[in-house]
């Protein structure tokens, strides 16, 4: 098909151009969509790990768009690090009714509730027994509280509050999950591609929200068929990130960080510092959000490949190693594919990295603009390198989930819009 090879995305969507943007999409005659869950089980590491997709499809499949390269186009989600598919829903859902675009969603391995039909997790992250929510890895896996110890951080306490984390006990099953998730995390993402966008018939187009970013670039250059990084306030490969940042991670890689109310309450600041809300206020309405956040999951393991902790990802290949008793060989062979995941693949016959478009909210705080453009020379320095355009949007946060009087749907049209615009225009053709 013909398409504008001319085509560039903008600098920057003033507020008046995301509400324009916006009724544009709104206004646009929506047709039905099937939603499907798709459960399966992989074995990595000797260990099972069930992984939890949800695809959102038209449910005419007549109305899947054909890309410029000849292929029908599919979306690829991974949310970010405190949630599961559930915070990338509005945006899976409004590409297939307004575009015909199918999506799937991939829930990071031990995030997916298993045993609730609405897939909300039970009860608070940190209970007054002394247990804490931890990852289902399986729908069988069960940590018990005495396979852990918790530790307080007040280290980063300025930005983030005080850091609750839970410490794998050398030995135990969480220690050894806790070593072995990453190459979970690559076989998964590579499986979820092979059933829902088949190579030869798809192109997919991939997003990583946060911390899912470091995951849909690593995946970028696995699988044969990622033809573009679509992004929201998404953080690149994990080595950039002390650089672009100038902040430095070096947890253990047995520490499981428990997302908390503090959570809720630094990213409600984001979106509200601006309407002189006094502190009660910003309080009660921290906690009213943090009834329905913490259904969601409220932990991370993965710090260390997002912020490029390599220390971490020794040991934790080391670990994984000393498990399944692997030779020296074998050993250093691990080493180097966790110390691959924060980084491109380089070499003769690597499929390069794709190109990228990085949208970010005004007003977000986190994964900001500036870190973006910081990164542009980075990715510059690639070979070859992709093309990166950093776009600012005139609203938003942080979130997927932001909205106002003026924007129901928040910046969930605006940024379908600008995707789809990418995709059919050519802006991932190299």
């Amino acid at each position: 098909m013909a398409f504008n090879a001319s085509w560039e995305p903008p600098t920057v969507v003033s507020f008046d151009e995301v509400l324009k943007l916006n009724d544009e999409v709104s206004a646009k005659t929506g047709a039905p969509i099937d939603i499907s869950e798709d459960i399966f089980r992989i074995h990595e590491l000797a260990m099972d790990w069930d992984i939890g997709v949800v695809r959102y499809a038209p449910s005419d499949q007549n109305r899947i768009p054909t890309g410029p390269d000849g292929k029908k186009v599919g979306i690829f989600l991974l949310h970010g690090g405190v949630s599961d598919f559930k915070s990338v829903e509005r945006i899976a859902k409004l590409l297939p009714e307004k575009y015909g675009i199918p999506v799937a969603t991939m829930t990071f391995p031990g995030r997916f509730y298993f045993h609730d039909a609405n897939r909300d997790w039970p009860g608070d992250v940190e209970n007054s027994d002394g247990s804490a929510r931890t990852p289902l890895w399986t729908k069988e896996t069960k940590i018990t509280k005495d396979q852990y110890s918790f530790i307080q951080d007040t280290s980063k306490r300025e930005e983030y509050g005080t850091l609750v984390s839970l410490t794998a006990k050398e030995g135990t099953e969480f220690y050894h999950r806790m070593a072995a998730w990453p190459v979970a995390f690559e076989q998964a993402v590579k499986e979820t591609a092979r059933r829902h966008f088949p190579g030869g018939e798809y192109s997919i187009y991939i997003h990583g929200h946060s911390t899912g970013g470091p995951f849909a670039m690593m995946a970028s250059q696995r699988i044969p068929n990622i033809a573009g990084l679509l992004g929201w306030g998404s953080s690149p490969f994990g080595w950039m990130y002390p650089i672009i940042s100038g902040d430095d991670w070096n947890f253990p890689f047995n520490q499981l960080r428990l997302r908390t109310w503090r959570d809720t309450a630094r990213y409600m600041y984001e979106g509200m510092k601006q309407q002189e809300i006094g502190l009660p206020m910003l309080i009660e309405l921290t906690f009213e959000r943090w009834e329905s956040a913490k259904k969601r999951p409220n932990f991370k393991a993965e710090d260390f490949i997002h912020k490029n902790s390599t220390k971490a990802l020794e040991t934790a290949a080391g670990a994984a190693a000393t498990r399944l008793k692997l030779s020296q060989q074998e050993t250093a062979a691990l080493v180097q594919r966790y110390l691959g995941y924060t980084r491109e693949l380089v070499g003769p016959g690597v499929k390069p990295v794709p190109n990228f478009l990085s949208i970010h909210g005004i007003n977000d705080d986190t994964v900001t603009l500036k870190r973006c453009e910081r990164s542009l020379p980075l990715f510059a320095k690639l070979d070859p390198p992709p093309k990166v355009r950093p776009v600012s949007l005139g609203a938003g946060i942080h979130s997927w989930g932001w909205t106002d009087d003026k924007l129901p749907q928040g910046i969930v049209p605006s940024v379908a819009k600008l995707w789809h615009d990418a995709i059919m225009n050519g802006f991932f053709v190299r």
